[in-house]
C-alpha cells in the first residue's frame, strides 16, 4: 500500500462525513441513535425509580395500571412499576444485545466469507454450502429452537442471534472477495512472494470495510427487532430484567385498557430499528464507489 494512498485516506473520510451530513435523515435517524445511546449510558443517573421497583401508588384503587402523568412520566406497568425507567434500562438491553450480537455475527461472517472467496476450491465450496444450509433455516424459528435449549440470558440471547445472523453477510463478502481476488494488484501481490495473510489483510480487507461497515450498521436494526422478538416469545431476555420485547410481553393483556404499556416499548423499537437503516442506507450511498461524484 503506498504513502500516495495512506494519505488519500483523511480526504477521503472527510468527504464521506461531508456527504453523509448532507443527507437530512441521515442526522435525523443519527440523533435518535445518540438519543437512545445517551438514556441507556445515563440510565442509572436519569431514570427516577428503579426499574425492578413496584410502588404501592402506582396502580389504581381497582388494581389497574396508572396512565402517563404526575409522578410516573409514562405511567405504570401491570405490577406498579414506572414504565419510564423500565423504557431506559430496557434500551441497555436492547443496545448490549444489538452491538454484542451484530458484531459477532459480522466478525464470523467477514471470516467465513473472506476465507471462501479467497482460497475458493473444496475449501470455498464447503464454507459456501454451510452457508446455504444456514440460509435455509428460517432464522426466527431456529432462534427461538437454539434460545429454548439453552438458559436464556442476555449474552447467551446476544450468542443466538449472531449464530442465525452472520449467513448475509458471508455471502456478501464472498462475492466481493472473490472478485478482489482476481484483480491485477492481487496477481501482482503474488508474483513478489506476499504471503496469504498480507494479502488477506493488508490489501483485501481494507477493500471490504466500507462494505463491512454498512452491514454492521444495517445489521443491529435486524438484531434489536429479534432480541425484542425473542423476548415477546419468552425465550429471551428473562424478567426482572427490563428488554423492549419482554415489557410487551409481560403488559400484552392490558392492551385494550392500558394501550400505552405496548405501544411505547413498541415505539422504541420501530424507532431505533428504523434510525439504524437511516444511518445504515445513508452509509451504503455515501461509501460506495459507484455513487461517488453523482452528489
Amino acid at each position: 500500500m503506498t504513502d500516495a494512498t495512506a494519505a488519500e485516506r483523511p480526504i477521503r473520510a472527510k468527504g464521506a462525513l461531508r456527504r453523509l451530513a448532507e443527507r437530512p435523515l441521515a442526522l435525523f435517524g443519527l440523533f435518535l441513535i445518540l438519543l437512545v445511546v445517551g438514556g441507556a449510558v445515563l440510565a442509572p443517573l436519569v431514570a427516577p425509580f428503579d426499574p425492578s421497583e413496584q410502588h404501592f401508588d402506582g396502580l389504581t384503587i381497582e388494581g389497574a395500571p396508572l396512565p402517563p402523568g404526575g409522578a410516573f412520566l409514562l405511567g405504570t406497568d401491570l405490577l406498579g412499576r414506572d414504565l419510564f425507567s423500565r423504557i431506559l434500562w430496557g434500551a441497555r438491553t436492547s443496545l448490549i444485545i444489538g452491538v454484542a450480537a451484530n458484531g459477532l455475527a459480522l466478525v464470523i461472517g467477514t471470516l467465513v466469507g473472506l476465507t471462501a472467496g479467497y482460497f475458493r476450491g473444496w475449501i470455498g465450496a464447503v464454507l459456501m454450502r454451510f452457508t446455504d444450509l444456514m440460509m435455509a433455516f428460517p432464522a426466527l424459528l431456529l432462534a427461538i429452537c437454539l434460545a429454548a435449549i439453552f438458559q436464556p440470558s442476555l449474552w447467551i440471547v446476544a450468542m443466538v442471534i449472531a449464530f442465525v445472523n452472520w449467513v448475509q453477510t458471508a455471502r456478501v463478502i464472498f462475492t466481493e472477495t472473490s472478485a478482489l481476488s482476481e484483480r491485477e494488484f492481487i496477481a501482482a501481490e503474488r508474483t513478489l512472494g506476499a504471503g496469504t495473510a498480507r494479502i488477506l489483510f493488508r490489501h483485501i480487507l481494507p477493500h471490504l470495510l466500507p462494505t463491512i461497515i454498512v452491514w454492521g450498521t444495517l445489521g443491529i436494526s435486524t438484531t434489536v427487532l429479534l432480541e425484542a422478538t425473542l423476548s415477546y416469545l419468552g425465550v429471551g431476555v428473562q424478567p426482572p430484567t427490563p428488554s423492549w420485547g419482554n415489557i410487551i410481553f409481560e403488559n400484552q393483556t392490558y392492551f385494550q385498557s392500558a394501550p400505552w404499556l405496548v405501544f411505547i416499548p413498541g415505539a422504541a423499537i420501530l424507532l431505533l430499528a428504523l434510525a439504524f437503516n437511516l444511518v445504515g442506507d445513508a452509509l451504503r450511498d455515501v461509501l460506495d464507489p459507484t455513487q461517488r461524484g453523482r452528489d
